[in-house]
């Protein structure tokens, strides 16, 4: 791993992974424990956002089993035109090639895969105020999160369930946050799977 400070975690940063085809988070199809989630939902109209999404397999499994208001946004331009070369279908008004930061719309659900991790951990109080503010009442974040020790070097950034319920609870209502009992081999183990349901009410 490579000692990383925030500010270096930027646009030219992600696409320059992706040029340089460092992208070993990339595991090139949809994550089982989100997949497992997916085929739950029964409300195919909800209002979805994939923020930092990738190459995105999670869109495409989406995408291609209805949901059709479903908006992915990443940082960088490349894993964007890789997802529209796999859907040429795909809205172009609905790739936001933009800073999650800078997102101001309203979701049903955000759906969190390797995101919040390959943030710097100085920016994960602000990553749960714009999740916030941008799930509509009742609102759900849901996917995965790394359970193994958090350190200065990354991306990826690990954490534990305890830190992450103390970061979640003031200002969602934690519905599930358990180790995944359905990871890829590689990453079983290291993986919670959670459901936090937005609060009417925050605590700031």
């Amino acid at each position: 791993m490579i000692f990383m400070k925030a500010n270096n975690l930027d646009k030219q940063y992600w696409e320059n992974r992706y040029k340089e085809n460092q992208t070993g988070w990339n595991i090139g199809y949809i994550s089982t424990p989100i997949k497992a989630y997916i085929d739950q939902l029964n409300d195919k109209s909800l209002n979805i956002l994939i923020p930092g999404a990738g190459n995105s397999y999670e869109a495409e499994y989406l995408w291609r089993n209805g949901f059709n208001n479903l908006f992915v946004l990443d940082i960088a331009k490349q894993p964007l035109l890789n997802l529209k070369k796999r859907i040429p279908e795909f809205p172009d008004n609905q790739l936001l090639h933009n800073d999650f930061f800078k997102l101001s719309d309203s979701y049903d659900l955000i759906i969190e895969q390797t995101f919040f991790c390959a943030l710097h951990p100085s920016l994960r109080e602000a990553y749960v105020k714009s999740i916030y503010s941008l799930l509509r009442p009742k609102g759900k974040l849901s996917g995965l999160l790394f359970d193994f020790e958090l350190t200065d070097s990354g991306p990826p950034f690990g954490g534990s369930k305890t830190e992450y319920f103390k970061l979640f609870n003031n200002h969602f209502n934690i519905r599930t946050l358990e180790p995944s009992i359905n990871s890829i081999k590689e990453r079983q183990g290291k993986e919670l799977f959670f459901i936090f349901e937005k609060k009417a009410n925050a605590v700031s």
